[in-house]
């Protein structure tokens, strides 16, 4: 019983310690200078030539979309497998300890997860990010947040089609848990807006995505516990939001312009020239 308490602190505890120890390595300084980061504003810089802004974020949106169905589909078959003994093991174990108090408190958390009540908070950020980019392109903020909507949607649909592993008896949640995905896509796109909007210092932005990694945790621990998923559906609906919400994110900076194509220095060999040389 204890360890069922001990596990939803964790669900805090560990993203709330993790992200700012995270934050303070060069792991992602050293991701942004990597070569495949550079090869991806190439590429990028190349589409935005081509076909503007806005067809290279499309470009972005539906090629990075196809390539986390790719990832997640055989994710959630190998997921799948463990569901005799995992799944079923950590389901009957929360069942039989059960508290009729607690699981109120989980089915009343786990809400902020489900479709309706994020289309309000959809909705009014999109509004209110408009108004705050009104001297500027106000129209991705008003697109880019019902659009992570609609892609997220449709997309956990199809790997929940293609997958087809069936759902706990006590509920129809399949893989991947929508409503984890669901918390950090639209929580994130708001974190990423807010700090195209605003000038947030550092400690700002760790606090924003530890804020958000524990929304996340706590969001997965309580679908576990009000029996709406099996736990592994849970950890395919993170690896499956993480990879959606950083294919969404490119999509906002590029619609935006923010992805530039990386300095070449001075009688640098033109990447192209390097090719066929």
């Amino acid at each position: 019983m204890v360890l069922i308490y001990v596990l939803g602190a964790l669900s805090v505890l560990v993203p709330a310690v993790l992200i700012p120890v995270l934050a303070t390595t060069r792991w992602v300084p050293a991701a942004l200078a990597s070569r495949a980061a550079e090869r991806l504003r190439v590429a990028v810089a190349g589409l935005t030539e081509a076909v503007g802004r806005i067809g290279a974020a499309l470009v972005v949106l539906l090629a990075g979309s196809a390539a986390v169905v790719t990832v997640c589909w055989p994710l959630g078959e190998a997921l799948s497998r463990l569901e005799p003994s995992v799944d079923s093991a950590v389901f009957d174990y929360v069942h039989a300890r059960r508290v009729d108090g607690w699981a109120d408190i989980n089915s009343f958390v786990t809400a902020i997860g489900d479709r309706y009540p994020l289309k309000w908070v959809t909705v009014v950020a999109a509004v209110g990010f408009a108004i705050a980019w009104r001297h500027r392109r106000w129209w991705i903020p008003l697109i880019a947040l019902p659009l992570q909507f609609v892609v997220e949607q449709y997309t956990q649909q199809i790997l929940a089609v293609t997958v087809n592993r069936g759902h706990p008896p006590t509920d129809v949640g399949t893989y991947p848990s929508g409503g984890c995905a669901r918390v950090m896509l639209t929580f994130g796109i708001i974190a990423v807006l807010a700090g195209l909007t605003w000038n947030i210092p550092r400690r700002g932005r760790i606090a924003i995505a530890t804020a958000l990694a524990v929304l996340v945790s706590v969001e997965g621990y309580t679908r576990i516990y009000a029996e709406k998923h099996w736990f592994t559906d849970v950890l395919g609906g993170w690896v499956f939001g993480t990879l959606l919400l950083s294919v969404l994110v490119l999509t906002v900076l590029v619609a935006e312009g923010r992805v530039r194509p990386p300095r070449r220095a001075a009688g640098a060999v033109p990447v192209e020239v390097a090719a066929t040389a």
